[in-house]
């Protein structure tokens, strides 16, 4: 970006600048640098807003998303269940405190990322807790203890989890999620847990997205009929579930159309993007400001899924942990904007539109 090359903010670019790095064509097609970078800065400031389900009874000609309905029926799709907060988190708070009707629907399971001590922790947990309150004399409880205990001790190195092992790896993934939607006021009947079949290989390498899975996401988007729908855009996810379970959203969001759905007309779809990259500048079209102390209850929220902390698998060459990997991405943006000669703010996540 010219900006980036000349270590200039927009408006102070000059018809040199535009000459010597190959941009002359701007030049002839908005008369000058100085109204090609008040063309350029006011499209990027239009992109800024703290009202992402849009601001009721406000001019949204200049906004990225329209004032009514208001308020909205709203659909966060998270791959795992910890993408909404590490990829939206601070949006995800702001729709819900703005009003809006906000459903979250985790798409798979994420049993794969729970470590083995994270299950001997709680199966210590419950053992105590039924010597405490339950019936010891409970011999399915207890051989199931023993059961589950034994396979763990003599598991080794790319073994498959059993499949107890894996339900109770994808519980405290539910529960947490549930914390953390708690934590973010989303009430637990809006919290939806799809465990699409495609993830349930029990390995890195997952099934192929299928019918199935598209039956159960346009299943609750036909049911929710929402006017937002947030899904993941990172595609750089090492292990290709993000991919596969957008892939699901949109084929459904197809089938949808095919089938002439009402409320699809008034349904606008955003893309986000996780802990691995962000998006260009150039291609964002609605970024959110997040403050201090907004930011720091992301963090809180990240913070819910304690299974993904230090001990988690899968955390890849990036020491960071994610919330670390979140906040440097939301500041990194912020300060490009800052850069750019926009307003300066704490933090800020971006977002794409998908053209349903």
């Amino acid at each position: 970006m010219l900006c980036q090359i000349t270590g200039k903010p927009i408006l102070k670019l000059t018809n040199k600048d535009y000459n010597e790095n190959g941009l002359s064509e701007l030049l002839a097609l908005y008369g000058s640098a100085y109204n090609a970078n008040i063309k350029i800065f006011n499209d990027l400031q239009h992109t800024i807003t703290g009202w992402p389900g849009g601001k009721p009874n406000a001019d949204d000609t200049y906004r990225p998303e329209r004032a009514n309905p208001y308020p909205k029926r709203i659909i966060v799709f998270s791959p795992h269940p910890d993408d909404d907060v590490i990829s939206m988190g601070g949006t995800l708070r702001r729709l819900v405190q703005q009003g809006h009707d906000v459903h979250v629907a985790y798409e798979t399971s994420g049993n794969i990322a729970v470590g083995d001590e994270e299950v001997v922790r709680f199966m210590h947990f419950i053992n105590g807790f039924n010597q405490l309150f339950g019936n010891e004399q409970d011999e399915i409880i207890k051989e199931k203890y023993k059961e589950i205990k034994t396979f763990l001790q003599s598991k080794k190195e790319g073994d498959i989890d059993s499949q107890d092992v894996r339900t109770i790896k994808g519980l405290i993934r539910r529960g947490e999620a549930r914390t953390a939607s708690t934590f973010n006021q989303i009430p637990l009947d809006h919290v939806h847990f799809l465990d699409l079949p495609f993830y349930e290989s029990g390995k890195i390498e997952k099934l192929p997205m299928g019918e199935a899975d598209v039956n159960i996401v346009r299943n609750l988007i036909s049911t929710i009929q929402p006017h937002q729908i947030y899904v993941a855009g990172d595609l750089a996810d090492p292990h290709g579930t993000h991919r596969k379970c957008t892939d699901a959203v949109l084929a459904a969001l197809d089938m949808e159309k095919e089938a002439k759905a009402e409320w699809l007309k008034d349904c606008r779809v955003w893309m986000y993007r996780g802990a691995w990259a962000e998006w260009e500048i150039e291609n964002i079209e609605m970024c959110v400001p997040i403050s201090p102390e907004e930011l720091r209850a992301k963090r809180n929220s990240i913070l819910k899924h304690q299974s993904q902390m230090e001990s988690a698998p899968f955390l890849g060459n990036d020491e960071r942990l994610f919330w670390q990997r979140s906040e440097d991405r939301n500041r990194g943006t912020a300060e490009l904007y800052d850069k750019l000669g926009l307003a300066c703010y704490e933090a800020m996540e971006a977002f794409v539109e998908y053209k349903v």
